[in-house]
């Protein structure tokens, strides 16, 4: 799908640059742009359905965000986000973290809070680059803004919490994979975001209790920020628990029995996406207790804003 659409939007705080990849006649199913805010390229690739020009449904979005030193493609490939979103009717968004300005690395992250890395400490802010997303390319696409979704794997999973919490009146729910929140709780920002957690007991690079992990950082306790979600849901603050064949479940429901906070905790793998592959050479192997992919999916299913 070669050749090129340019068009540009010039929004109040960024200039909006999107550029589309076809051949002939042939629609585009995926999207690469640039967005230019606070004097950085911020670049994204968007994935429609193979049957999003059949019909003139609105079809619900989920936003995957990446974790420290990963990319949006490499959330795709090691993930099979997509194909997942394809079967499902999804269209997904693949952003990318800022890279890193000095240093020969260059790793991208997110400012989720107190993490990570460059993005954290140079306070790049992450939550106008994901709203401007929302707003742009809801406008662009049939994007049903009450079916708009957060998925992140470590950093991006902390981004996901962060997001929650500043962004809730354009997110249906949140799924949180090997990473916690690291935002501040403000009880002036508590508002109705389900929440799914995923994590491993073994992960010692961002450690489900808290405590030293990678890069020597100390990170906080997973289950603030779960607790957190679950008050800011209207949850009963007991939980839940649920024990199965290798792996933990925690449920958090509101006065009607509703389960708005969910947590699954797996005994096996480490710092890892549960039913994916294998990131690169000398990471963690992913849990084969549960799938991240089904879970997130039956998840976000139940929720609409």
């Amino acid at each position: 799908m070669k050749a090129s659409l340019y068009f540009l939007i010039l929004a109040s705080a960024a200039l909006v640059s999107i550029c589309c990849r076809k051949s002939g006649n042939t629609p585009p199913y995926r999207i690469e742009g640039i967005e230019r805010i606070d004097g950085y390229d911020r670049t994204w690739l968007l994935n429609l359905p193979p049957d999003y020009y059949n019909n003139d449904s609105m079809m619900p979005l989920i936003i995957a965000l990446h974790g420290t030193g990963g990319s949006g493609a490499q959330f795709e490939k090691d993930y099979a986000f997509t194909d997942r979103a394809n079967r499902e009717g999804f269209v997904v968004l693949y952003p990318d973290g800022v890279r890193k300005q000095d240093g020969r690395l260059g790793i991208r992250t997110w400012n989720a809070g107190s993490c990570c890395d460059y993005a954290s400490y140079s306070n790049v802010n992450d939550t106008k680059f994901i709203s401007t997303l929302i707003d742009e390319l809801s406008e662009q696409f049939r994007i049903n803004r009450k079916r708009v979704y957060i998925a992140g794997m470590s950093n991006g999973a902390m981004m996901a919490y962060r997001l929650a919490a500043e962004l809730p009146e354009k997110i249906a729910a949140i799924a949180a994979v090997s990473g916690m929140m690291v935002y501040p709780a403000d009880p002036v920002k508590a508002a109705m975001v389900p929440a799914l957690h995923i994590h491993s007991l073994a992960d010692t690079k961002v450690p489900f209790n808290g405590g030293i992990g990678l890069g020597g950082h100390e990170f906080p306790a997973s289950m603030d920020g779960i607790y957190y979600r679950a008050v800011s849901n209207g949850c009963d603050t007991n939980a839940l628990i649920q024990q199965f064949d290798g792996y933990l479940k925690k449920s958090w429901r509101d006065l009607n029995g509703v389960s708005l906070v969910e947590c699954y905790l797996t005994e096996d793998g480490g710092h890892a996406w549960p039913g994916g592959a294998i990131a690169r050479r000398g990471a963690d192997t992913p849990s084969t207790k549960v799938n991240a992919n089904d879970l997130i999916w039956e998840f976000f299913n139940r929720f609409t804003r």
